[in-house]
Parts: structure tokens; sequence; C-alpha cells
């Protein structure tokens, strides 16, 4: 199998200061935080332990995830085991990783091809563009990428996946706004069969996560896929907008109930300072995040590592 990671004409530094540069706002609100606490305490004790649980908290990090990030840390403090600054935000550290690294799970190509990923969730979380970027970044990795218009609910979602598509040479199976988005599925996983496709990528209506017909009709589309390819879809990634914070929760708890998620995608993390909540959700739903979006541009929906974001996070 064959993992898919950064291209390679990409540098590492560029790389990594574009992430930097899109969490910037979490920057300020989380790191900057826990930084100007932790160096502007001359004692380490339990009033610099207080504080850091409230930054964590307002950057939603989350009640549970929170606790296990400062668990030892409050043990080390109290029985005197870690006395400097550097020591404090060491463990933070060393604690977010883990709690980020504790579901990994790759998206992989497989040799018996196509991989078939089904991308949920509701309007304004960024889903037709992680498509497009997607389909881009496997483009050019060298990929046999289709698209599948599945949203047929919003004749917008179509056109702008067709820009996508046309924008990176890539084919796109798409019907009229309003035909069954089971029968798109259909179409488009079929066609990647014949057409030895590597991958293919299926955009689906995205109202809200409490309308039950949405949930069902999602079901369906899965089903359909699985019987024109027993295994498939192999990945059913939720994209979510990390500016709602604490929303992504019930978001992602909803749409992992009836569909049985496989991962994460976070997007616009360049646009809030509640990017904390990542660590809430890997740390609840024990789901991997596989990408992560961090700007605009195509090379800003970035394959998730979590030393990267903690780092990128905390360092100076």
């Amino acid at each position: 199998m064959e993992e898919t990671e950064q291209p390679e004409d990409e540098p590492k530094s560029g790389f990594f200061a574009r992430l930097k540069s899109g969490l910037q706002k979490t920057r300020s609100s989380l790191a900057g935080g826990l930084e100007n606490i932790v160096q502007g305490k001359a004692k380490v004790g339990p009033e610099l332990l207080e504080e850091l649980e409230e930054t964590l908290l307002i950057a939603d990090v989350g009640m549970e995830t929170t606790a296990f990030i400062l668990e030892d840390l409050k043990k080390d403090v109290a029985q005197n085991r870690i006395r400097s600054n550097d020591e404090v935000l060491q463990q933070l550290k060393g604690r977010m990783i883990e709690v980020l690294s504790q579901n990994i799970n790759p998206i992989t190509f497989a040799k018996n091809k196509p991989l078939v990923i089904l991308m949920v969730g509701i309007n304004g979380s960024g889903k037709t563009t992680t498509i497009g970027k997607l389909a881009q970044r496997w483009k050019q990795e060298g990929k046999k990428v289709l698209l599948a218009a599945g949203d047929t609910f919003r004749a917008a979602a179509i056109d702008q996946l067709q820009v996508w598509a046309e924008r990176a040479d890539i084919n796109c199976i798409s019907q009229k706004s309003g035909a069954d988005p089971s029968a798109v599925a259909y179409d488009a996983v079929q066609a990647a069969v014949a057409r030895d496709m590597d991958v293919v990528l299926i955009d689906t209506a995205g109202r809200l996560q409490t309308n039950q017909n949405l949930m069902e009709e999602l079901k369906k589309v899965k089903r359909v896929i699985g019987k024109v390819l027993p295994g498939a879809p192999h990945e059913t990634l939720l994209v979510l907008d990390a500016t709602i914070g604490q929303n992504s929760i019930s978001q992602a708890k909803l749409f992992h109930e009836a569909m049985e998620l496989d991962g994460l995608v976070m997007t616009k993390l360049d646009g809030t300072a509640k990017g904390g909540v990542l660590l809430n959700l890997s740390g609840e739903l024990k789901l991997p995040v596989h990408f992560i979006g961090v700007g605009e541009k195509a090379e800003d929906l970035q394959a998730f590592d979590p030393e990267n974001f903690v780092e990128a996070l905390i360092s100076g």
C-alpha cells in the first residue's frame, strides 16, 4: 500500500511556515496564552495550573481532554517533579501530541483500485472545496482521479465541483440538479472501475445534520456504493468548519452515529482562534484527523501531522 504524502516539490520549511501562519489566531489565543502564562510565572504551582486549564477551555479543547492534558502535570507539580517553566511547556506539548496521535490511520491507495471516498458534512463546511483541493493534490502526485457531484440538492455545488474538475483537468460525473444522489454515486463508482481510476471522491448534500431525511439519503448513497464495489466506500470522511468551535463536536457525533465515519477533515483553521477543538474532537471521538485547511490555496489543505501541528502552535 502507498501512503499519501505531501507533494515532493513542497519544501518542508515552506510547508511548515504556511501551517504556522495559518494557525496564527489559535496560536495567539491558545499557544500564546499558554506560553505567556508559563513564562510569566516566577513559580510553578497551583495558580499556574489553574490559568493553563482556563486557557485550554477557552480554546475549546474541552473538559475531558483538558483534564487528560493536565493530569500528569498536576501530579508532577504537586510532587515537585517539575520545577521549571520549560519543563511545563514540554510536558504540555507532549500530552497534546499524544491526544492527536492516538487515532492516526493514514489514507492508503490499495492495489485493488479504485479507492472510494465519500465526503459528508453540512453546507458551508468547505466540503466541495476540500474535494477539489484533494483532487488537485492527488492529480499532481500522478493519481488518476474522478469526481462525483453528489450534492444534487444544490445546483451551485454541482457547478463548483465542475469548476474544480476543469481546473485540474479531471473528469466529473454529474446529473442535473434534483437528481437522485445515489444514482450519481452509482455511475461514478461504476465509471471509476471501468476506467481503472486510482481514487473517486464523492460529494454529498449537506443540510443540517439534524435533518433525518439527509441522514437517510446519505445512508442510501453508502449502501448503493457498496453494491457497485463490495467494501466501498473505503473512507467516509466528515468535513468540519473549525470556526464553529464546540458545535463541531455535536455535528461529528451525529454524523458518526449515522454514517460510521472513518476520519475527519478540519477546514478554516486560519479563520478561528478555536483551533483547540481539534484536540477535543480527537480525544472524544477517537477518529483520525486526515487533513486540515489553513488557507484558501490548494496547498493550504495539508495532511495532518500531530507533531507539526503542536510545534506550529507552540513554537516561538
